[in-house]
């Protein structure tokens, strides 16, 4: 038993060090010197070790690309919210454009749609942007959907870093990514906490986010609740005929 579990930290430690050395790799020379020889040579080991572990250049690619990004997101994590959610989306977006900037190949990897959409650390930093949204929304400063509201901003957010990273460092305009930002807010924020004259939109998003935690209502009638909000998130005007007719 104590052999197998030597066995197993072995192997761990062997994959761990693989990963750590094609990171670097990947970091300093791109994407292109990451190959199985390099790799080996860099980690001291012979080529058909990696092997062992990884199928290919591009599994192995995938895991370079999860282990940085699962830091990044975990650190993401550490930070605490502060009292204004707005802020704190804001913070968000410039440590985003910051990862990116400083990461041009693992970013490249994480927005190739054939791995990012496989990658838990990606869908884990989408989850820590929909919960940021959910705080802007749940004080009524959401004029839009919530998953309206975060694809926005990831769209944005990641065409903005593409677009820094296709120039040289010193030809890079760094306030587009800020305007940018200031275009995606005047979008889904509103000036001010809604008020129910303001329309059904900014307040049903609000409300939608807190529904959840309301301890009176009954499974059927949170059923119903989200029904109508949904309703109304997507189509006031159809949210305010049902209400009548009810």
């Amino acid at each position: 038993m104590e052999n197998a579990r030597s066995g197993n930290a072995g192997k761990h430690k062997t994959r761990a060090s693989i990963v750590e050395v094609a990171a670097r790799l990947l970091h300093e020379q791109g994407t292109a010197a990451v190959t199985t020889r390099a790799v080996a040579q860099a980690a001291g080991m012979q080529a058909p070790t990696i092997y062992r572990f990884f199928e290919d250049k591009d599994a192995l690619l995938d895991a370079v690309a999860q282990h940085v990004f699962t830091t990044y997101v975990a650190g993401k994590r550490l930070v605490e919210d502060s009292d204004d959610p707005v802020a704190d989306l804001r913070a968000g977006w410039d440590a985003h454009i910051g990862f990116g900037l400083a990461n041009a190949a693992l970013f490249g990897l994480l927005t190739d749609p054939n791995r990012g959409t496989r990658s838990p650390a990606a869908a884990a930093g989408l989850e820590i942007l929909r919960a940021r949204v959910r705080r802007i929304a749940a004080i009524g400063r959401l004029r839009v959907t919530e998953r309206r509201a975060v694809e926005l901003i990831h769209a944005a957010g990641t065409g903005a870093v593409l677009t820094l990273l296709s120039s040289p460092p010193q030809d890079r305009d760094l306030g587009l990514a800020d305007a940018m930002y200031e275009a995606v807010m005047r979008q889904i924020l509103t000036d001010a906490p809604a008020l129910p004259a303001d329309g059904t939109t900014a307040a049903t998003v609000a409300f939608r986010a807190i529904a959840p935690k309301l301890p009176m209502l009954t499974d059927a009638e949170r059923t119903l609740l989200s029904e109508w909000l949904n309703r109304a998130g997507d189509d006031p005007a159809s949210f305010d005929a049902s209400h009548r007719r009810g």
